[in-house]
């Protein structure tokens, strides 16, 4: 992104309205972040899960850092919640215990000291939201360069995130969607696939990074900079105001009760593993 900027700043929440979004779509914000997501798409393509890849020092660093949240995960156990396949409280410890030691987590990536609290938000704000205890494609979104499969699936398992949003967040299961185009750009070479791939990606255009239940959510800094045109609403208008839902209902301006989280969504996740423990084969709903 534009790392050439010399101030940082944390990022903050720029699109509250529809103009927001239409202005995004055109801005160079847009360009950069869907052009990081064609190069990810095509440096898989046609490739098999075992082909040998090189894996760089600043990598290694990455998965480093990945791993270690991953060992918080194994220390802060679920809580009991065998009566819910909600969100199980125990995730708001795991939240903590990330944003508490993200910076310095982040220090062994070789960032000038002045960017890492901006890096630090986009890492803290991808695993989900604390007070809803959910994950979506606008925290997929949030963080791409950050995301890994592995580790968030822990996390959902673990503490049965609720899909954020009352119509599966636009992904392909519960939570994600861009895991799914990265394995259909593997399997470019078997026939039609190539077609699949390009109607997954303008699918995850319209239907992830066009909707504003999920593209409010989304923050901006100096590294992926863009101001949306309503500095009005914007004033207090982030994530630590949010109410007992963990929402501020002036974004997605104009909605009283926004699709984004206006529904609780029971975790498909939890439901399985209930049924296994009880032994049991249950129907489920929200299908």
């Amino acid at each position: 992104m534009n790392s050439a900027s010399s101030t940082f700043k944390i990022p903050k929440r720029q699109i509250l309205t529809k103009d927001d979004l239409d202005k995004f779509q055109e801005s160079q914000a847009y360009e950069e972040y869907t052009s990081f997501v064609i190069r990810l798409n095509d440096s898989v393509k046609g490739l098999k899960l075992t082909t040998e890849c090189i894996v760089s020092s600043a990598l290694i660093n990455i998965l480093e850092i990945l791993d270690t949240v991953n060992t918080y995960c194994s220390e802060i156990p679920p809580v009991s919640n065998e009566k819910s396949r909600f969100g199980n409280p125990a995730f708001k410890d795991f939240y903590d215990r990330v944003t508490s030691t993200a910076f310095e987590l982040h220090e062994n990536l070789s960032l000038p000291p002045a960017a890492i609290p901006e890096v630090s938000k986009y890492f803290v704000e991808s695993w989900g939201n604390r007070k809803r205890i959910d994950y979506g494609t606008g925290h997929e979104a949030n963080f791409i360069v950050w995301l890994y499969l592995d580790v968030m699936r822990n996390l959902q398992f673990k503490y049965w995130l609720e899909p954020a949003g009352s119509h599966g967040v636009w992904g392909l299961d519960d939570y994600h969607f861009l895991p799914f185009l990265f394995g259909s750009s593997q399997l470019i070479g078997v026939r039609e696939w190539k077609k699949v791939n390009e109607g997954m990606f303008k699918m995850y255009k319209g239907e992830v990074l066009a909707k504003l239940p999920i593209m409010q959510h989304f923050m901006f800094g100096s590294l992926i900079n863009f101001e949306g045109s309503s500095p009005s609403l914007l004033e207090g208008n982030d994530d630590d105001n949010e109410d007992e839902n963990g929402h501020v209902h002036v974004h997605a301006f104009g909605q009283e009760f926004p699709d984004c989280c206006g529904i609780k969504i029971p975790s498909a996740v939890g439901a399985k593993q209930m049924n296994i423990r009880d032994g049991t084969i249950k129907r489920l709903p929200f299908d």
